[in-house]
């Protein structure tokens, strides 16, 4: 039976705290855009297709947001989710990768050959070219289509660029995580390059603009240049609040009260990102488009507790299968719906937005086959029931497979060994590793890394290799429940090999020297041509840079994780 031991946290770290009351109609520092008192906004638009605003955020945690009980401020994203619907059963990946290329295709991972960790800098691999994309399906529907943010589905061809997967415009970051401010991303010692694109081209003039700033302008003049009559996409997929942590010191100074180092940087780098949607917000409303627009606003995977983030009172982190990996933050406003101000129970994932906003631009889907998402609108915006009723949250056969799993344990049908998890109705199953599985508390206390031992810790887990939960009963996965129900356990694991029966080969081609950033003036950017394949290796080394090397902080902050993730391995009970 498990044991559960609760050690060391305040109380104070488990209370609500209170949020700043701003008014999100005004401009603020992000804002670019000067205010006209004699400019109206257009009437509603109701019989037009509505204008669609996606909004990714970038390891924010389950906990991180105001009306999930959190001491950072988040009022604009507060106010946006009660006035439309909060959805409460929503699910996403637990990493970047997965999650923006089942938003992107309505596809799971399994069906794309993404299934296996992220697309990394030098690996020539990318979104599959003969997906039909969402922005595609919406540029066939009339919209004008436009992407700011991280892309970080591939770019090792041309091909594989936003630009050329349905975007008209584009400035962002291709790969995962980059400097704020200088938008320097380090793949390894000595492999570093600048990483901020307009279009096709490297965006060197920008260089210094923190880019939560730099994005939220971005949108504003999007919309300033473009006309409220002609429907419009834009995807906006902010770098924060993943690492490094950085932020605009007035934001760092509103939480100086705040102990933990890395919690209050994160803290600072949520509330300026809540600023920028306020700015966004107030963007639409300005130039005419909030009355027949719709605002998606979507975490894409759980936080990164050593970071600063919290998946508080979820099981686990980022990088897992549990419910602090997996379930995200996610809410919908837009004049359109019929029922406004409540929060929403129904069973909804990241793959559902493919056919949801395409059937709401009114484009065509029967042209598109092999779709995992299904259209959830009328379970938003009306309150009926979800047509969803499972999720495969992933299979991976190249994950650790785990040292106690077996095809026995798997009823002779499944390798209980390998890294899966899914969930029908109101019961979940994991399979293999899922992760580092703690239940971590806010960072509220100000011994660091000490605060960060103060856990609650599970002391069975590491020779099992099944784990089932009633999710709807036990959302923090507290009562594993395998050897109680065998039975169900048996029909989920079925469902594991139906699934598995669809897979694809999985892409996870080996790195090439030719991606190096110094064989590209020192940026990455596409180095394949159109004939290259992906199987190709190079061989020649990069050129020495004649600039001075670069110190990679961002490499010595991932060395730090991975000895402190180690160090928190090695500590389980």
């Amino acid at each position: 039976m498990a044991v559960y031991a609760l050690t060391g946290f305040s109380l104070v770290s488990l209370l609500s705290f209170g949020y700043l009351s701003w008014d999100w109609m005004k401009p603020s520092l992000v804002a670019d855009v000067a205010t006209d008192p004699m400019e109206k906004p257009l009437p509603p638009t109701f019989t037009r297709p509505p204008h669609i605003i996606f909004i990714l955020t970038d390891d924010q945690g389950y906990h991180d947001i105001g009306y999930h009980g959190s001491d950072i401020q988040t009022p604009t994203l507060d106010r946006l989710a009660a006035e439309g619907v909060k959805l409460e059963n929503y699910y996403i990946q637990p990493i970047c990768t997965p999650s923006r290329s089942q938003l992107i295709t309505g596809r799971y991972q399994i069906h794309t050959g993404l299934q296996h960790s992220i697309i990394r800098p030098r690996q020539p691999n990318c979104l599959p070219l003969d997906q039909v994309t969402l922005p595609q399906k919406l540029q066939e529907a009339g919209y004008s289509t436009h992407m700011v943010g991280k892309w970080h589905l591939g770019f090792y061809k041309k091909e594989c660029l936003p630009t050329r997967r349905g975007f008209d415009t584009f400035l962002g970051s291709l790969t995962g995580n980059v400097d704020y401010y200088t938008y320097d991303n380090c793949d390894g010692p000595g492999v570093c390059g600048y990483d901020l694109h307009e279009g096709e081209d490297v965006a060197w003039d920008q260089s210094g603009k923190y880019s939560t700033f730099l994005y939220a302008q971005r949108v504003s003049k999007i919309l300033a240049s473009h006309s409220p009559k002609e429907p419009i996409f834009i995807y906006v997929a902010f770098q924060a609040v993943h690492t490094p942590l950085q932020s605009p010191k007035e934001y760092i100074y509103r939480y100086r009260s705040m102990g933990n180092v890395a919690r209050r940087k994160y803290a600072a780098m949520v509330t300026c990102m809540d600023e920028a949607v306020k700015n966004i917000t107030w963007a639409l409303k300005k130039y005419g488009y909030y009355d027949n627009s719709v605002i998606v606003f979507s975490t894409d995977n759980g936080g990164q507790t050593f970071s600063g983030g919290s998946n508080w009172p979820l099981r686990g982190r980022k990088g897992t299968y549990w419910e602090g990996g997996v379930r995200g933050i996610g809410f919908v406003h837009s004049p359109l719906i019929k029922r406004k101000r409540r929060t929403s129970w129904a069973l909804v994932h990241i793959t559902d937005w493919y056919p949801t906003l395409v059937s709401l631009a009114r484009g065509n889907l029967s042209n598109v086959q092999g779709l995992d998402g299904y259209n959830v609108w009328p379970a938003i915006s009306e309150g009926k029931e979800s047509p969803r009723t499972e999720i495969l949250h992933n299979i991976d056969p190249l994950y650790n497979h785990a040292k106690y799993g077996s095809l026995e344990d798997g009823f002779g049908i499944w390798n209980t060994a390998v890294q899966a998890s899914i969930r029908v109705g109101e019961w979940k199953l994991l399979t293999g590793d899922p992760g580092y599985s703690d239940w971590i508390p806010p960072q509220t206390l100000t011994n660091f890394p000490g605060s960060w031992w103060n856990l609650e810790r599970l002391t069975d887990g590491l020779r099992k290799s099944v784990w089932l939960f009633n999710i709807t009963a036990d959302p923090y996965e507290r009562y594993d429940l395998s050897e109680q129900r065998p039975d169900v356990v048996r029909t989920l694991l079925m469902r594991l090999v139906h699934y598995n029966r669809t897979a694809i080969p999985v892409r996870y081609p080996a790195e090439n020297p030719r991606a190096h950033p110094d064989f590209n003036g020192g940026a990455w950017g596409p180095w394949a041509s159109e004939d290259d394949g992906e199987e190709w290796e190079g061989g020649r080394e990069p050129p020495k840079s004649r600039n001075k090397k670069k110190k990679c902080k961002i490499c010595k902050l991932r060395s730090f994780f991975r000895k402190l993730n180690t160090r928190l391995m090695s500590n389980r009970i």
